[in-house]
Formats: structure tokens, C-alpha cells, sequence
């Protein structure tokens, strides 16, 4: 049982929500036998979604993300900031 309140702030969040989503969209590219990274940074620079398989939703979860929020997120974590 928890004794002490948890305090989660909204970029802790949303940052575990793109993680999840990239997981997932990653997984089921690599799935389809496509290489989830070169897709994955073709859309990023592009922003055209036919980079993202539809297959497991692939493409709606990501397209749920904005662009420059998912980069931001991945420069946050490589930085560690």
C-alpha cells in the first residue's frame, strides 16, 4: 500500500505515452519484416505518414503524436535533460 502521494509531472507523462507508442509501432514494423528505424526517421524528417505501416494501428497511434513532440522526446532522453 502506498503510504506517500505520487507526483507525476505532465512531461513525465506524456514522455511515457511516446515511449509506448514508439515501442509499439517499432515492434510491428519489425514485425512486417520492414527496419523500424530507417521508417521511423523517414517519417520524422518527411512527416509523411505512408513511411508507418497500418498494421497493428501503427499508423493512427503515431499519427496521434505530434512530430516535433516526438523529436523532442528522443533528444530528451538521449541527453538525459
Amino acid at each position: 500500500m502506498l503510504e506517500k502521494t505520487q507526483f507525476f509531472s505532465s512531461k513525465e507523462i506524456e514522455h511515457a505515452v511516446i515511449n509506448e507508442v514508439l515501442d509499439e509501432v517499432y515492434n510491428a514494423l519489425k514485425e512486417k519484416g520492414y527496419n523500424p528505424i530507417n521508417q521511423l526517421v523517414g517519417y520524422l524528417v518527411t512527416g509523411n505518414p505512408i513511411y508507418i505501416s497500418s498494421y497493428k494501428n501503427s499508423r493512427n497511434k503515431i499519427l496521434g503524436i505530434e512530430r516535433d513532440k516526438i523529436v523532442l522526446a528522443l533528444l530528451e532522453s538521449y541527453l538525459e535533460v
